[in-house]
Parts: C-alpha cells; structure tokens; sequence
C-alpha cells in the first residue's frame, strides 16, 4: 500500500500513467484503507470472486455523480415514495446483500466486509437502507461506502426489488447535498451504462485529484 501510494504521487509529479491497479498487497486496517481513500486508491482483489492478491486501483477515467446531476425518472420518483429508507439501520446486512455470493462479478469476501464493518463502527464507512414495509422488516436494497471529509467513496449498492438500489442513491444524494456545499464528491468508481442512466460522469484522474483535495477540506456531512 505504501509502495501503492509512492508510486501514484511520482507518476501524478512525472505526468505519467500508473494504470488502473497503482499496486498489490498491504492490508485492510482503518489506517490504511482512510490513507487510500484520502489519495485516490481504493482495495479490490486482483482474483475471481475478489481473491487475492489485494489491489489498490485509480481508475482513468472515473466516475463521479454531481450532486446536482441525479436523474430521478418519474418511475423512479414513485418507488422512492413507496419505500423507506433508512441511513446506519443495519450496515452489516446491507454489505451482506452487497456480497451474496450469486451475485455476477461479485468481489467483496468475507475480509473485506469485516474490515469495512470495522470502518462503520469508527464512524468512517455508512450505509443506506431500503425496505419493503416498516424499517428493519425486510430489506430490500442498499448501498454502502466510505466518508472523508466531503468525500463519498461509493463502494457497492444491491437491489432485490425494482428500483431499490435507485432509491438508496436518492437518499444518499440528499444527505449529501443538505449543506449545498459544493465541494462534495460522490465517488462511483467506474461510469457503467447503468450508472450513466442516473447522472454519472466520467473525470480525469487529474481532475479527479483536483476534486478530491477540494472535497476533503469540507466537513463531514450530517448522517
């Protein structure tokens, strides 16, 4: 990770590309993961499934949701009426819902969802929940990610009805833009169709950074 972060910082100073993956292995202590996070670097495994060896990856381009550019369609509108959401109710079930193994593309093992849960009870990582019926009955779809200062670090969202994964994002989006602080980054990693559908841009890796210094001097916001 060290040796992650070291190379980022001379290719940022050289101009040159690193590539996706900036570098292998370090671990998924809170230390660790917050110095990632704070330099642009999140950890995904390398192998199927999320195996090993760890990877810590900067996409270029990356994909960023402005605040002020969410596409809420009227079917959209309407399922975000009829389900409740909830922000912090039940992280662990929600990364669980992230992780289920018949899932395409699935990476989160059982240590990266430990090590976020650690995250979560230090305050650092939250989550957004959806239910079908009263909060804490059946849940239905969510999301959660890491928050840095004005940073969002969106890292995995699930869906087991139409559209609830959507209304997660909408929740998530006007606890973000409570303040109108404009220095907020909601990070998604990469711009997918699907992505693309809901507002999702695509930045450099340099504007990227540009972004990210920004967002981390504002304060957290209010969850």
């Amino acid at each position: 990770m060290v040796a992650a972060l070291a190379r980022l910082e001379a290719a940022a100073e050289a101009g040159d590309d690193v590539g996706e993956v900036a570098g292998t292995g370090g671990d998924l202590e809170p230390a660790t993961l917050l110095a990632g996070y704070r330099t642009g670097l999140f950890p995904m495994g390398l192998g199927g499934g999320g195996a090993g060896p760890l990877g810590w990856w900067t996409p270029d381009p990356r994909g960023v949701l402005p605040l002020d550019g969410l596409r809420v369609s009227r079917s959209l509108r309407r399922s975000a009426a009829r389900l409740p959401t909830t922000v912090d109710l039940a992280f662990g079930d929600v990364v669980d819902g992230c992780a289920d193994p018949d899932r395409p593309h699935r990476w989160i093992t059982p240590e990266v969802a430990s090590a976020y849960g650690r995250l979560h009870r230090l305050g650092w990582a939250h989550s957004v929940e959806v239910w079908d019926g009263e909060p804490g009955e059946r849940l239905v779809g969510g999301l959660y990610g890491v928050a840095v200062g004005g940073l969002f670090a969106g890292e995995s969202m699930f869906s087991r009805v139409s559209d609830a994964s959507k209304v997660a994002l909408v929740r998530l989006v006007r606890v973000l833009s409570r303040d109108g602080d404009p220095r907020r980054l909601l990070d998604v990693q990469w711009r997918t169709d699907h992505l693309a559908s809901l507002g999702v841009v695509e930045v450099s890796r340099r504007e990227y950074g540009a972004r990210l210094r920004a967002a981390l001097e504002a304060p957290p916001p209010v969850w």
